[in-house]
């Protein structure tokens, strides 16, 4: 039975209206990079009078955004990377083997995504200040110490989502791997995670944007040496005056990184998104 037209063209109307309405921001970004900062900082013009790309040139040596991108792309790298290999085990174990403290553990993964970030900040930095006092690691002010922060909220989400996904993995592949001489860990790493790939690429691009675009624990635990992208666009303000239109370039360049990883695996996304959604 073919829909009404009224529902047809309201349906239009409405798509229209949203599409307008995400677009809108990304013009206004986009047109703002290429105006200068006197274009900028006056009126807004819908159409600008004049185009530059001085802005995407002037963003490397405003502030040093070529240190910052490196730093975000390790952090957040080698957070995902980490994130991924300890919730794939541990998942694996829950889904499937029975062990005392089972529940207990789920629960607890599950509860930690109740509290506010903002709790663990003075609790973390504390800890990482009394163990570098302590022992001489340099936990605080390093990257190996924002890595373990982003652990702290990422790794208990991948964790409680990869069992989802296991757990819609039939038990039979397991078995038949056994059958053909694998043990447990060959059946996991030959089987079972071939055929959650794509849970297991949702759950790192999850992993890889909270760390990308982190701001509160990266604005404490940095320093000028170690400082992320996201703190580090605050640097395109001064006492002086805001360079509005690096801001708004160096915001799109930032992006890119997340925006072509979404592209590139989007097909995996949206089967990983419904993976496990159904056991």
């Amino acid at each position: 039975m073919a829909a009404p037209r009224s529902f047809l063209w309201s349906r239009r109307i409405f798509l229209t209206l949203l599409t307008g309405f995400v677009l809108l921001p990304v013009y206004v970004m986009v047109s703002s990079s290429l105006k200068p900062l006197a274009d900028v900082s006056g009126k807004f013009q819908w159409i600008p009078s004049g185009l530059t790309l001085r802005p995407y040139l002037d963003i490397w040596e405003t502030v040093p955004l070529a240190d910052y991108f490196v730093n975000s792309l390790v952090v957040a790298g080698t957070a995902t990377v980490c994130s991924l290999v300890v919730a794939v085990f541990a998942a694996y174990a829950v889904s499937r083997y029975a062990f005392r403290g089972k529940r207990v553990f789920t629960v607890t993964v599950l509860s930690t995504q109740m509290f506010p970030g903002i709790l663990f900040l003075l609790p973390l930095f504390l800890l990482y200040v009394n163990i570098g006092n302590a022992t001489g690691i340099a936990l605080f002010g390093s990257r190996g110490g924002l890595i373990l922060t982003y652990l702290t909220f990422s790794l208990p989400f991948s964790i409680w989502m990869l069992i989802g996904y296991f757990d819609a993995v039939p038990r039979d592949l397991d078995e038949a791997a056994k059958v053909d001489g694998c043990g447990p860990l060959g059946a996991l790493l030959r089987v079972v995670v071939p055929a959650a790939v794509p849970g297991i690429v949702a759950v790192g691009v999850y992993a890889f944007m909270t760390a990308w675009g982190e701001v509160l624990f990266a604005s404490v635990m940095t320093t000028d040496t170690t400082r992320t992208l996201a703190v580090g666009l605050q640097g395109y303000a001064t006492q002086n005056d805001v360079y509005w239109n690096q801001v708004m370039a160096a915001s799109l360049v930032v992006s890119v990184p997340v925006v072509a990883g979404f592209l590139l695996l989007q097909r995996y996304l949206v089967t990983g998104l419904t993976a496990g959604a159904v056991k």
